[in-house]
């Protein structure tokens, strides 16, 4: 039941889209302009990075809420600490999949980097520190954010692995199939040298 109900929450607030809010807002379509995607990033190619941090913001603390208030439930029903942690990582699942595929916006939604994160904050702070750090390291080292978070999920399943074992470390593995696919379009304009740069971002929006 607890499954479920982990799964359930994940995905409900998963679906609350940062882009959507802000897009609302700025009546802007974020989702199909720029370069067509939901999330801070594509948000700030458009409307400036005040209003990307803004979504990015929204899409991280989604993550953390939604595994507090299961991690709530689970302690109120006596569950023990020591069997928490998978419901968390299902949880962490289901917002991202919310995120990537929501009800709200016909299944086709964001990437899921920002929701990520806030799941790592609310996960564990050795784990959080580490991830992104590697995430920052990455991104500023290439100038690209796609190949941050490419090393972002492969330091989270490192060290999911050897703090919690293999059944939170195969929903990382699920949660970086799904990064991977969402991020295809992204490595092909890289290798095209195509792909928008970090740098390029933050530049003053002239539009």
């Amino acid at each position: 039941m607890f499954y479920l109900i982990a799964s359930i929450i994940g995905y409900l607030f998963g679906c609350i889209h940062g882009s959507q809010l802000v897009g609302k807002y700025k009546k802007v379509d974020i989702k199909n302009a720029g370069v067509k995607n939901a999330g801070a990033s594509n948000t700030t190619i458009l409307l400036g990075w005040k209003y990307g941090i803004l979504v990015a913001l929204i899409d991280i603390f989604k993550a953390t809420l939604a595994i507090l208030l299961v991690l709530f439930i689970l302690k109120e029903n006596g569950i023990a600490d020591e069997s928490q942690i998978l419901f968390v990582y299902i949880t962490a699942l289901f917002v991202i999949i919310g995120h990537n595929y929501p009800v709200t916006m016909k299944f086709s939604g964001g990437k899921g980097t920002a929701s990520l994160v806030g799941a790592l904050l609310a996960i564990d702070w050795k784990v959080a520190v580490i991830g992104i750090g590697v995430l920052l390291l990455f991104t500023f080292a290439t100038d690209y954010l796609v190949i941050g978070v490419l090393f972002m999920y492969l330091s989270f399943l490192v060290t999911t692995y050897i703090f919690f074992g293999m059944k939170p470390a195969i929903v990382v593995m699920l949660l970086s199939i799904l990064s991977i696919m969402k991020h295809i379009e992204n490595y092909k304009r890289i290798l095209n040298k195509e792909e928008r740069k970090l740098s390029s971002m933050f530049k003053k929006k002239v539009s």
